[in-house]
């Protein structure tokens, strides 16, 4: 039987959800980033001749660089941005002394002004500073031995271009690894070949090596030998920043005390942040969306970053324009009509782009207002064994929105706390539910099992059931196929691979 193909209208009535362009907009401002969102705003303001950005005279008036500014004047805008970027790392990493002399990640900040230029922190392009390391390698002379050990030391140097791995170790390995058997000795020979390369204080084993590779690239003054007393004799007041001691005890007067301040404030104590990152990638320009910060009483509070957005307004002009021509209607030509159009069409726009930045601002405050009070111990004491489950699902029902809105609010955010910049995603962790239905969070068991193949004995590593033993040991009852996973997910082989 032949079959036919006929093509019938059949009316249908369904209802079908869209969203409005303004709902649209809503959700695509949520979406962005800070730096996004400024762009966004700045491109509007361009576009809508009805939509104007208050004028702020005094937006900089709490930066806190005013009078940095007044004493730079002679200084170019590339030239002033280093120098503070430079000023403010050192600070932050005389902070840090105490902490294995680590730079830290993420700036300091003040919350009594929502309007700050908060720093951006800007890392490195796609080249690694590996790469460009290796590049002066090519330039310099040295034995096939020599590369070798090199090309080792710069594989160990951290992010900030300090090396932190001691001599021992950077032996042993070599031994293990390459077959090389160096002492300490001759590697720290090659080390002081990697500390000429460029920038000045790459390799430093400390922070005062660092600032001291840097100051002895300097020709010889007055300023050098009095630079390299104080880092010599004088480091420990230097990071306390008891500068009264130094100058007692260096006999200076107030113009040369200014002086020495002005000068060491001008080293980097992050030599590695001008090569970009060891591992080569380009991450971006990082600018925290909430400031959260924790008093020593243990207060939690937060805000908006606001960047540099404005504040918008609908343009009076074209406001009186809309109301002149809505109360003149009778006997209004053609032209006049299309003129109230296009001021009506305008203005209504202009209105919608500022309702959707500040739903975009409310959304924002009532999710990580949330996220605190869900993971407020975190924010305390900035351990993340400290985590508690947490899902999308939770912090949804916990301010009444949909998971999509917290799904776009968590994404491609970051918080920049007491302890760190992190990305909103970093709050959230799945739960481990026990046989007995205790929760627990998986973080908290990643690092536990982390912590506990780190301690083990190498030569005869944990199997995975010996794994699960040792967590059930620890208040943790994990079945061994989850300790697998978990292993798997952490990046650790098997056991026999961990020799």
């Amino acid at each position: 039987m032949d079959q036919k193909l006929v093509q019938t209208q059949v009316q249908k009535q369904l209802q079908v959800q869209r969203l409005s362009q303004q709902q649209m907009l809503q959700v695509r401002l949520l979406e962005m980033p800070l730096t996004e969102l400024e762009e966004s705003v700045n491109a509007e303001l361009d576009d809508n001749p009805a939509l104007e950005a208050s004028s702020s005279e005094d937006a900089m008036a709490d930066s806190g660089f005013e009078s940095i500014e007044e004493e730079r004047e002679e200084m170019s805008e590339e030239e002033q941005n280093e120098h503070d970027d430079r000023e403010e790392a050192l600070e932050n990493a005389l902070e840090n002394i105490g902490r294995d002399d680590r730079m830290p990640e993420s700036y300091g900040y003040t919350d009594n002004d929502n309007n700050a230029d908060y720093e951006e922190v800007v890392y490195g392009d796609t080249v690694s500073f590996y790469d460009k390391l290796k590049e002066q390698m090519g330039e310099t002379v040295l034995t096939d031995r020599q590369q070798d050990i090199m090309e080792y030391i710069i594989g160990s140097l951290d992010d900030d271009g300090l090396l932190r791995k001691d001599l021992e170790s950077i032996s042993d390995e070599l031994a293990v690894y390459h077959n090389i058997d160096a002492d300490t000795e001759e590697i720290e020979q090659v080390l002081r070949l990697l500390q000429a390369f460029d920038p000045a204080g790459i390799g430093a084993r400390s922070l005062q090596e660092c600032l001291r590779l840097q100051v002895e690239r300097r020709a010889e003054s007055p300023v050098k030998a009095a630079m390299l007393r104080l880092i010599d004799g004088y480091f420990d007041e230097f990071t306390k920043k008891h500068w009264h001691k130094i100058q007692i005890g260096m006999h200076l007067t107030d113009a040369w005390l200014h002086l020495l301040q002005d000068e060491i404030r001008k080293l980097n104590p992050k030599p590695g942040a001008s090569l970009g990152e060891t591992e080569g990638r380009n991450i971006q320009q990082i600018t925290p969306d909430f400031i959260v910060d924790t008093s020593d009483d243990g207060v939690i509070s937060f805000s908006l970053n606001r960047g540099n957005i404005p504040e918008l307004k609908v343009s009076p002009s074209f406001s009186e324009m809309v109301d002149t021509y809505r109360n003149n209607k009778e006997g209004m030509t053609r032209q006049a009509k299309e003129a109230l159009l296009y001021a009506k069409e305008k203005v209504e726009k202009a209105q919608g782009f500022i309702e959707a930045v500040k739903q975009r601002r409310h959304t924002l405050y009532i999710t990580m207002k949330a996220i605190i009070e869900w993971q407020r111990k975190f924010f305390l004491d900035g351990d993340e064994a400290d985590l508690k489950p947490m899902i999308l699902k939770d912090i949804a029902d916990k301010t009444g929105l949909d998971i999509s809105t917290i799904s776009r609010v968590s994404n491609v955010k970051y918080a920049q706390t007491k302890w760190g910049t992190f990305p909103l995603r970093f709050f959230f962790t799945d739960s481990y539910t026990t046989d007995s239905g205790e929760e627990l969070s998986t973080r908290k068991i990643k690092l536990v099992l982390k912590e506990i193949i780190g301690k083990e004995n190498k030569t005869k590593p944990y199997s995975d059931d010996a794994l699960s033993l040792l967590m059930k040991a620890k208040g943790f009852p994990v079945a061994r196929r989850t300790i697998a996973k978990y292993r798997e997910q952490l990046g650790i082989p098997v056991a026999r691979l961990r020799r």
